[in-house]
């Protein structure tokens, strides 16, 4: 791992992360092998982890003396129904942007009056 700055934004970074940690599966990953897959200082890094486990978008667990993060699904799925229930106010209905079966490709989302 290289010893620089992440040009990441706090928000960016912790974006990053989650998508990692997503696609990682519920087996989850050990801090060390986050840092270096995002290029981030592990005094860095463990400030953002903490603040995804407060917010209930990740977990931690212990194994030995090793941290694994996973991905909260249960979480992630009940942000996705609000986000998807109310993206777009009251009076309208959202249609999804892709099917994620079958790719996004350059789909732009699609709104429509209710």
């Amino acid at each position: 791992m290289k010893n620089v700055r992440s040009p990441l934004s706090a928000r960016s970074l912790r974006l990053a992360l989650f998508r990692l940690l997503v696609a990682a599966g519920p087996a989850g990953l050990r801090a060390g092998v986050i840092a270096e897959r995002l290029g981030v200082q592990p005094s860095s890094l463990s400030f953002h982890l903490a603040q995804l486990v407060h917010a209930g978008l990740i977990t931690q667990r212990r194994l030995s003396r090793q941290l694994i993060y996973s991905a909260e699904y249960g979480a992630m799925n009940a942000l996705l129904v609000y986000l998807t229930e109310n993206c777009c106010g009251r009076d309208a209905v959202c249609a999804p942007a892709c099917d994620p079966a079958i790719g996004c490709g350059s789909a732009a989302p699609k709104t429509t009056a209710a």
